[in-house]
């Protein structure tokens, strides 16, 4: 019988079973796959998930793995480009964007060096319950051996297409339309920095990561997704020489080394994030579309968020009940505006904001403010100061 058992292993389901063991707790892992392996990413950290690495004590090990540290961020449109960066959040200004199969490891050994039992290549078949209680999971092995393992707290970490969620039919609270497709890959010889470029029906981001590569990923509306996946590279392509010319030229003097990826399945959620023996993590509970790259941070602040909550209440019925309301509560006052943000994003209308942006160009103070409403250094109600709008009102 354990404490808790936590069903997937990447950001979210790592760091809450390394979370609880810290608190005490008998945690069991569980992975479908075995690590190394890479899963589909934006890759991208923002500042308050490289501060909670740090107090996790794991920043240190994702900096071994050779992930180069970016410090500066651009954005163009048509008409306006900015240059700065987020404001530091627990010191932290310096972010990363880590390959999957870099970053995940070193969760799940944190997980594992803080008393986690970890199990990889088992896949969850069920829940157990007695009554309307979820009181644990029925898995198959890697070795092919069916068994079931009791829990106080189940929490399906398991991804936006949750078993743990179908189970228990959590249904979604809050719901939106697929907005956008994405196909990305990897370049060498493809120098510069975290390079953001818009312009109507077209998104393109360029990272830097792992092994001196350059992630490189378009945007396109999920209309043209039937299109676009027939032919991903060609699309990718023109995307980028007609959005980011200059960006265009430097791919061309490189050269792509890995396949391409990419989904049109990005759906828009919040669901019901508890039940009787259950709770909801990472893109099980909420996911959005990733044209933001918030998943990874989000995953981090939901599992500090959940595991602060319960804290040494675990055994306890009342307040363990009541320390899932208040996460649940939690995660649309914390996590809303990001939502909200990300779909007018996804909506590709370049120019929406051209006019405020271009305002901003010689106040380096609003342009780095702006970066971090996007990385959650600060809100939205701290950009919209006394000076912006005195910015704004002029002519």
């Amino acid at each position: 019988m354990y404490d808790v058992v936590v069903i997937g292993a990447r950001c979210a389901g790592s760091a809450a079973a390394m979370l609880f063991a810290r608190q005490g707790y008998r945690v069991l892992l569980l992975e479908k796959a075995r690590f190394p392996q890479d899963t589909l990413s934006s890759h991208y950290i923002h500042q308050p998930g490289v501060a909670l690495l740090d107090r996790w004590g794991l920043l240190d090990e994702l900096r071994d793995a050779g992930c180069r540290p970016i410090d500066h961020q651009s954005y163009e449109a048509p008409g306006v480009r900015l240059d700065g960066f987020s404001l530091p959040v627990g010191g932290h200004r310096t972010t990363y964007a880590p390959r999957r199969f870099v970053l995940d490891p070193v969760l799940a050994g944190g997980a594992v060096a803080s008393g986690v039992e970890f199990r990889e290549a088992c896949a969850v078949s069920d829940l157990l319950f007695e009554d309307d209680r979820v009181v644990g999971v029925r898995l198959k092995t890697s070795s092919g051996a069916e068994v079931t393992e009791g829990a106080r707290l189940v929490v399906g970490a398991d991804g936006m297409r949750s078993l743990v969620a179908q189970k228990v039919g959590a249904p979604n609270v809050v719901e939106h339309p697929r907005m956008t497709c994405t196909y990305y890959s990897y370049w060498e010889g493809v120098p510069g920095h975290f390079e953001l470029y818009e312009r109507p029906g077209r998104w393109i981001g360029a990272i830097p990561t792992n092994d001196d590569l350059k992630l490189i990923m378009a945007y396109f509306p999920q209309s043209e997704f039937a299109e676009v996946r027939t032919a991903a590279e060609p699309a990718l392509l023109e995307a980028v020489r007609t959005t980011a010319p200059e960006l265009y030229e430097r791919m061309s003097a490189g050269s792509r080394v890995e396949q391409m990826y990419g989904t049109g399945h990005q759906e828009n959620f919040f669901r019901k994030a508890h039940g009787p023996g259950w709770v909801l993590l990472g893109d099980a509970v909420h996911h959005k579309d990733s044209i933001t790259a918030r998943g990874i941070t989000d995953a981090f602040l939901q599992a500090q968020l959940l595991t602060e909550h319960i804290g040494g209440q675990l055994h306890d019925d009342v307040s363990l009940n009541a320390a899932l309301r208040r996460y649940e509560n939690d995660l649309a006052n914390t996590f809303l505006d990001f939502y909200q943000g990300a779909l007018n994003v996804a909506e590709l209308k370049a120019g929406r904001q051209t006019e405020m942006l271009r305002k901003l160009v010689g106040h380096q103070d609003l342009i780095d403010l702006y970066f971090s409403t996007v990385s959650g250094a600060c809100t939205f109600d701290d950009f919209y100061n006394d000076k912006l709008l005195a910015v704004l009102d002029q002519s």
